[in-house]
């Protein structure tokens, strides 16, 4: 890759510039937004307590993954457009100790779930975890955050679901 080529993607929608990015997130510079979708933290865990033999790891490549994206863009907020947590069963000490600590680490950054179907069977994240959960819409700025692809009468809609797609209405 050429040291200059761009790191995103930039698209204007809803009168402002959101940036694509290759690390699976969506930045909004003038909302000091980051938002990401389908995290699905715990899947691997999930499969493994079904009897699956799928390798271990994933949670902690998710969260070095943000650690990266928080180290680059520094925002003041990350939004998870839905399916923070997989399951209930991947809810294990291991999952849930790796949350926190990465948490503590980006304490700074206020964090929104905007709940998905997933996080529906899961649960919320602990409270210690401190992230605000809320149901779709959740209004912030021109855009509708949800987790579903939807219409919204008055916001243009940023929704997660379908993966590994993206769709702007």
């Amino acid at each position: 890759m050429s040291p200059h080529a761009p790191t995103h993607a930039t698209v204007h929608w809803a009168g402002e510039a959101l940036h694509l990015l290759p690390a699976h997130a969506l930045w909004w510079p003038a909302g000091e937004t980051l938002f990401i979708a389908d995290l699905h933290l715990g899947k691997a865990a999930s499969y493994r307590a079904l009897g699956q033999p799928v390798p271990g790891g994933t949670t902690q490549d998710n969260l070095a993954r943000l650690d990266a994206l928080i180290g680059q863009h520094r925002p003041q907020r990350l939004v998870c457009l839905g399916d923070f947590l997989h399951a209930a069963s991947g809810r294990t000490p291991s999952v849930l100790a790796a949350l926190i600590a990465w948490r503590e680490r980006h304490h700074h950054v206020a964090m929104t779930l905007v709940r998905g179907n997933h996080d529906d069977r899961a649960g919320d994240p602990p409270p210690e975890a401190d992230i605000e959960v809320v149901d779709e819409p959740w209004l912030r700025g021109p855009f509708a955050c949800c987790h579903h692809p939807q219409s919204h009468p008055t916001h243009f809609v940023l929704a997660g679901h379908l993966h590994p797609a993206c769709q702007l209405q």
